[in-house]
């Protein structure tokens, strides 16, 4: 797999990717969120080919205090072959060059298969309460 920054032509094939990955929800517009990204710290944005074909991101974020990852993703057809990980390498190499101390993720707790990716990759879960506040409503007539 190679892994390079994104490009404006990958729109297309990463929401679609996100859609069979289940990663898109109908309260998050996913080209808004490309867009969004794209305004900030666009070049921790990455994705994944194999043969010419995208077949994995991941989005990554650091304020200056903690660094997030959202948007990783493989394929189905190229799990377990090391993708996930060698992305989250990746992104993690940029956010160290950037003087990021700790990094956080957020999984939903029903999502056994990518805790157990995470876990294996030295995250752990940690005791606190996870809390948000959309203030932007991508689709006013999602829940």
């Amino acid at each position: 797999m190679d892994i390079r920054a994104y490009q404006t032509s990958d729109e297309g094939a990463v929401v679609s990717l996100w859609e069979e990955c289940g990663l898109t929800r109908p309260w998050n517009d996913p080209r808004k969120d490309i867009a969004r990204k794209l305004t900030i710290q666009p070049d921790l944005f990455l994705v994944g080919t194999f043969e010419g074909q995208l077949i994995a991101t991941v989005m990554a974020g650091y304020e200056g205090h903690r660094g997030w990852v959202n948007y990783l993703a493989v394929a189905p057809k190229a799990r377990g072959r090391g993708c996930g990980r060698a992305m989250m390498e990746n992104v993690e190499r940029l956010l160290l060059n950037l003087g990021c101390p700790k990094l956080n993720i957020q999984v939903r707790s029903s999502n056994a298969d990518v805790l157990a990716f995470y876990r294996a990759i030295g995250f752990a879960p940690e005791e606190m309460v996870s809390l948000g506040k959309r203030l932007i409503q991508d689709d006013p007539t999602a829940a």
